[in-house]
């Protein structure tokens, strides 16, 4: 199969725990596929096999690769192949009735969640704006994860947040409660909740599956764990592949204790190094071990390659953001003149706040460029927006949806109104759906807003039946024009490309549920479908852009990528390590620029380095703003922790400041003189 002699005896392990640590850029991939594979040929049913990602591109690339290697598509589509909370979702559908939900309940992403919150806190509080909503729900998640239910959350007095978190954490539970709902976190943790009290849907799913494989498992938390733990709990046969060098997601929940404990969770694991590179040079390994060997509590593993010598890496002292820039660009275009490509280079940074500078330079000198991170393809509000139909015509209780689009586009239906139809079905125990259908009966509401909210029930039961009769298709785009939603975006946005490309997005969305309604067919069909778009947040953007052009991104978001040539910019303490991380402030904990320790920020240090092939530069400002007034900047604590053979180090501020030397100056003078025959 083409395997060094680790990969080899991962491949060929029998049965038992197997921890296989995966050093960056060490082939993680090929041993998961290449390990189904082998099962698949000792004869394991394909049905028999989970295999664990955290993102539904991992998934599908997966899938992928072990249909090309058993060349059989069949065998490939019987595998369960998925995210944790596709699994989870999976298998809250099959127990639905264990469960005590309604078949058509709602999965809530996080713009449901947030809103969810918000309007709590509004309820609660009058919307007082003090309260950061996202804060808020990521301290219920991870109360969520640490199953630590409402009546449970014991908070900090101290802490304002935690207050009012335990004000809203019940509300909030049975606010999904009464819409038919679950979050995220739900997905897994009310799949765990159900496998620890009900003794049949256990024993059915501690022998559903044979083999378990879970990829990326530095990043799972105590709910993945557990859920896990169950699925192995009869027969022990789990495979797990992962880096502890390389979890960097604490302030989502992620537990390290998963991967360094792994031997002492699962008695009798067996435990591979993965360590040879096919990635980077060996002068880029060499500073990553340097700085990785600084982290206390992890797996000792030590990358190599035999891969020939490479360049040394580049540091570069600046003394701006706009110089540093500058420096980028100029490099690039030096770069590009000796036939690099421009997808060849990526640069990577800390804070998202960073490449505003180079962005306007490169604009300036028409360097192509992609700014990834951005706005995911079903989070966008047009999209959203259509869904949020769909969901309301599935399910009159999910009334975050109903909320959402109840006066869009404008339909002269008012907060007021809204208010007085809520308040109407909370004193009367039915949902707000009901009290819209017999607005009639609600007091206060006038005719006009009346007529309106007749006219949007009318609506929603003219799609409902549309899907019924008609098909997903055609009754999607007859709620489309029926809404007039292309003349609404046409009409607010003021550039013709831009709403050309958000009404791009509706035919995309319509096309998406074409092709969804022609592999299957139903209401129930659909209604999963809807739910696992929520599930897709985490895979990007939604778009397939294989243009040719510069990658920017954060640290976070270049993990599992990588590129010929990365600039890492931002080389200073405050930035990396992050000053959030030294001095953490109350709602740093649910910001990717907040991370629990410095070790943290080392292993993204890590991780950046290891994105690059063959040139890592690294760059440096002496000054930078801050609140208003630049202010001197010290090297990242990092750079010591390089050996000092492995970079040439070059201050370009005082390079370009350095006194003339006379006789250069004259000589140059003089030949500028003759060249215009003076």
């Amino acid at each position: 199969m083409g395997l060094n002699r680790p990969q080899t005896a991962a491949v060929e392990h029998g049965d038992g725990p197997l921890l296989v640590l995966a050093g960056a850029g060490s082939g993680k991939t090929r041993v998961i596929t290449r390990r189904i594979a082998r099962l698949l040929a000792r004869g394991v049913p394909a049905d028999r096999i989970c295999a664990v990602t955290f993102t539904n591109r991992a998934a599908a690339e997966m899938r992928e690769r072990v249909a090309a290697l058993v060349r059989r598509r069949a065998t490939s589509e019987a595998l369960t192949i998925g995210t944790f909370h596709a699994l989870g979702l999976h298998m809250l559908r099959a127990e639905r009735q264990a469960l005590g939900y309604p078949r058509g309940f709602a999965v809530y992403d996080q713009a449901d969640q947030l809103g969810t919150v918000r309007e709590l806190l509004r309820r609660v509080h009058d919307g007082d704006r003090r309260y950061d909503s996202k804060a808020i729900l990521t301290r219920i998640s991870l109360a969520k994860n640490a199953f630590i239910a409402p009546d449970e959350y014991a908070p900090n007095e101290d802490d304002d947040y935690d207050v009012i978190t335990a004000e809203i954490y019940p509300r909030y539970q049975r606010a999904l409660r009464a819409f038919a709902a679950l979050d995220f976190d739900d997905l897994i943790t009310e799949t765990v909740r159900l496998l620890d009290r009900d003794d049949a849907v256990r024993a059915r799913w501690a022998t559903r599956f044979s083999h378990v494989l879970v990829d990326e498992f530095q990043d799972t938390n105590r709910a993945q764990l557990l859920l896990v733990k169950h699925l192995v709990a009869r027969h022990g046969n789990l495979c797990v592949v992962g880096d502890d060098d390389q979890s960097i997601y604490a302030w989502r929940g992620a537990d390290t204790a998963n991967i360094l404990g792994f031997a002492r969770l699962f008695e009798g694991a067996r435990v591979i190094k993965l360590e040879q590179n096919y990635r980077s040079s060996p002068q880029i390994l060499a500073a990553a071990n340097a700085v990785i060997e600084h982290n206390p509590d992890r797996h000792g593993k030590k990358l190599w390659s035999q891969r020939p010598d490479g360049d040394p890496l580049d540091l570069s002292v600046v003394e701006r953001p706009e110089d540093e820039a500058a420096f980028v660009c100029d490099e690039i275009t030096r770069l590009r003149e000796q036939g690099t490509r421009w997808s060849d280079v990526a640069v990577l940074y800390r804070s998202n706040l960073q490449p505003r500078p180079l962005e306007e330079a490169l604009r300036e000198r028409q360097i192509p460029y992609a700014l990834f991170g951005g706005q995911q393809f079903y989070e966008r509000k047009e999209v959203k927006d259509v869904i949020a139909y769909l969901r309301i015509a599935l399910s009159a209780r999910d009334e975050i949806s109903l909320r959402r689009v109840i006066n869009y586009p404008p339909r002269g239906i008012g907060a007021s109104t809204l208010e007085r139809a809520s308040a109407w079905a909370q004193r009367r125990n039915v949902t707000l759906w009901t009290a819209l259908t017999r607005v009639g009966e609600v007091d206060g509401v006038k005719p006009g807003p009346a007529r309106a909210v007749g006219e949007f029930v009318s609506l929603v039961r003219t799609l409902q039946h549309g899907l019924s009769a008609d098909g997903v298709e055609a009754a999607t785009r007859k709620l489309v024009a029926d809404i007039g939603l292309v003349a609404d975006i046409r009409a607010a946005s003021p550039s013709g490309t831009a709403a050309q490309r958000r009404i791009d997005n509706i035919d995309g969305l319509v096309r998406s549920l074409a092709n969804h309604a022609s592999a299957r067919a139903g209401r129930g069909e659909l209604m999963d479908f809807l739910r696992l778009l929520s599930l897709d947040s985490d895979d990007g953007d939604g778009d397939t852009d294989t243009a040719d052009r510069i990658t920017l991104t954060t640290l976070h978001g270049a993990k599992g990528l990588e590129f010929p040539i990365v600039f890492l910019i931002g080389m200073e303490e405050e930035l990396l390590p992050h000053w959030r991380t030294l001095t953490p402030q109350a709602t740093d904990i649910d910001d990717p620029d907040f991370a629990a320790d410095v070790s943290e920020e080392r292993r993204l240090t890590y991780v950046g380095i290891t994105r690059a092939q063959r040139k890592l530069y690294l760059t440096r400002c002496k000054l930078r703003p801050k609140h208003g007034r630049e202010v001197e900047r010290t090297p990242s604590r990092f750079l010591a922790e390089i050996p000092d053979e492995l970079l040439v180090q070059r201050d370009l501020h005082a390079e370009a400041t350095a006194p003339v030397d006379p006789d250069e100056l004259r000589a140059f003078l003089q030949g500028f003189g003759q060249s215009f025959g003076d």
